[in-house]
């Protein structure tokens, strides 16, 4: 079944109706469920009728039974009836008790059956409504541009697809359910209640607005403390997650005691605003309560009088309080209903805050697909901020890679290097300027069509949980053992692979901790490589690994850039040495280019930068490395 939601959505509050109107997506489900719903109730209120009869005929059998017959007149005139009629109820009292047990048994079985009908369909339902929004909120953060991440934790992130969710499925499965069930006994009681005996029903009706204007008071009052609630579970929720993925750096530096003390200040905020709405609610719940006495003690009053002056019957007073029930008892659940409406409304205002972000990077309504890819690119007079404002970490940057070039990318930290190949694949969008791919603008091709012809290895390494060849195959699902295993070849994990008792059927665990940092960083290489794409794109890709196994991974990727467009962040002298084009960067400008030859004659900041950075490494690579250099040379 489809369960994608969506549609256009308006920015701005109200997200609890937007989220109610996602139930028709549900198809008949939740027909059944409403429909369930009133069934049931209508079983319910046939019951006080039915005991009202059974008690009023056995009450008048009883009376015709007892009084002698002289004063049967008399009795029947008081009960606003002839002795004759009277008459009539004595030898029925035992059937129509008999009568009336029956007929209640069997109401409560049918509402029990629809209770349960309405109770599962409206909790199926309620999941379906959770795995749409957390399908939406999923694929919206796939397509999110990284700037919203930057801006955004990911603990608030996991929580709102998760515990915020949670929060409106439960609105959804009982809330709106009990609202509906209350809305229904409200006002079919009431119309009963005032075709029945609408002196006692005027009695009633001033506690109705009184209850209302406690309803919305209270919802005013919990939406914000909520909100605040969901805020600090995220905060909480992001401290977890940092120190589960941070562990062992937590525990290399003995920063237990600290992280614990963080954790706790997250725990107390949470514990201190849970507080806060406990203590509404425990103000809410007998203000209900003591409403729904003071109602109950005037019907007592007026209902005995009108006994009194026998206006009213035994069973009719029965049947009038039974239904008041079906006033009090919503009244009673209005502390409940107040409570999941409002952790629901706060919810799904975080969830559609999600759903309704734009994202800064996306596809024009007019966009192509990038045809088969050269590697000619191009920067034009490119400025880029992060989020739009502040000092630019790049400034005008223009320079031109032919195609099969390799550029190097060097640079002091902070100086753009990264920057610049985060541009490449469109992950950002230049604030001013173009960035070109074979002459075509990257915000006028297609996102898809532009990574998907890009090999990326980044300097921070994601394995992800699953088997080493799933981690391969991972930008293309399809590619047999055979293109996979060339693929690891190529990146020198080869080997590696092989030594484990499963091969490539390996489980590598989460985050790929069964993995050293350079079999990490070999198999993201090899995930790249299996692309076979026109453009490389690597983030210090060999800053992991030993020696040999860089001389290794070095040779596979001169063969491998050979007519190819690498960009590739300079951190080893080899990078340098085989470069087509050397990019000098300093705080965000290009101040150099060309090659190494070149840049030792006609750069100072080239020439400090090699001999601080490059030559030290140069000179621990031992004699392997001076004759690697040598022959380059």
């Amino acid at each position: 079944m489809n369960r994608r939601g969506g549609g256009g959505r308006p920015k701005g509050k109200g997200g609890l109706g937007r989220a109610i109107r996602y139930l028709p997506k549900q198809g008949s489900t939740i027909w059944i469920a409403y429909g369930a719903l009133i069934v049931a109730s209508l079983a319910q209120l046939v019951v006080p009728k039915l005991i009202e009869n059974m008690i009023n005929n056995v009450t008048y059998g009883t009376i015709a039974n007892q009084v002698p017959a002289t004063f049967l007149g008399m009795a029947a005139s008081r009960l606003n009836m002839t002795a004759e009629q009277l008459s009539a109820y004595r030898d029925s009292g035992e059937i129509w008790l008999l009568f009336g047990v029956l007929a209640v048994v069997a109401f409560a079985v049918a509402r029990a059956i629809f209770s349960f009908l309405q109770t599962y369909m409206a909790e199926r339902a309620s999941q379906g409504l959770a795995f749409d929004f957390r399908n939406e909120i999923f694929t919206r953060i796939q397509r999110l541009s990284f700037s919203y991440y930057d801006r955004n934790q990911t603990g608030q992130l996991m929580i709102r697809a998760t515990d915020d969710v949670e929060k409106v499925r439960l609105f959804i499965a009982q809330g709106l359910l009990l609202t509906a069930q209350a809305f229904i006994l409200l006002v079919a009681t009431l119309t009963i209640l005032f075709l029945t005996n609408w002196q006692l029903t005027l009695v009633v009706l001033p506690i109705l607005p009184v209850a209302l204007v406690l309803f919305m008071i209270f919802g005013a009052l919990s939406q914000p403390l909520f909100v605040e609630v969901q805020m600090r579970l995220s905060a909480l929720n992001t401290v977890l997650q940092e120190n589960l993925a941070g562990m062992k750096v937590v525990k290399a530096f003995a920063r237990e005691k600290e992280e614990q003390r963080r954790f706790d200040a997250a725990t107390d905020g949470v514990f201190e605003q849970s507080i806060k709405v406990a203590r509404t609610f425990s103000f809410l719940f007998p203000m209900i309560f003591l409403i729904a006495q003071v109602g109950q003690a005037a019907i007592l009053y007026f209902s005995g009088v009108q006994i009194l002056n026998g206006t009213l019957t035994l069973g009719g007073y029965q049947e009038f309080s039974l239904y008041l029930l079906y006033i009090f008892f919503p009244l009673g659940q209005l502390g409940f209903i107040i409570s999941l409406m409002a952790q629901a409304s706060a919810s799904s205002d975080r969830i559609f805050e999600i759903l309704d972000a734009k994202s800064e990077v996306a596809n024009k309504p007019d966009a192509i697909d990038l045809p088969e890819l050269q590697g000619h690119v191009e920067f034009k007079n490119v400025t880029f901020r992060y989020f739009g404002a502040g000092e630019p970490v790049l400034s005008e940057v223009s320079f031109e890679a032919q195609p099969g070039q390799t550029i190097a990318l060097l640079g002091a930290t902070g100086s753009g290097k990264t920057t610049i190949i985060n541009l490449i694949p469109r992950f950002y969008d230049a604030t001013e300027g173009s960035v070109l791919i074979d002459g075509h603008d990257v915000r006028d091709v297609t996102l898809d069509s532009l990574r998907s012809q890009s090999g990326i290895v980044l300097q921070e390494t994601n394995i992800f949980s699953g088997t080493i060849r799933d981690n391969i195959a991972f930008g293309r699902s399809d590619a047999t053992l055979d293109e996979v295993t060339a693929a690891a070849k190529a990146a020198a994990a080869h080997d590696f692979i092989m030594s484990f008792p499963q091969g490539y059927d390996t489980p590598v665990g989460e985050r790929g901790t069964t993995l050293s940092g350079g079999q990490k960083q070999r198999i993201a290489i090899a995930r790249a490589l299996l692309l076979n794409p026109h453009l490389l794109i690597l983030d210090d890709s060999t800053s992991s690994v030993d020696l040999q196994t860089e001389a290794q991974i070095q040779k596979a990727l001169d063969n491998l850039m050979k007519g190819r467009t690498s960009f590739v962040i300079a951190q080893r002298i080899t990078t340098v040495l085989n470069a087509d084009q050397i990019i000098v960067l300093d705080k965000g400008k290009v101040v150099a280019t060309g090659k190494h030859a070149e840049l030792m004659e006609d750069s100072p900041i080239y020439a400090e930068i090699y001999n601080a950075q490059l030559v030290g490494d140069a000179d621990s690579t031992g004699e392997t490395a001076a004759v690697t250099v040598q022959q380059e040379a």
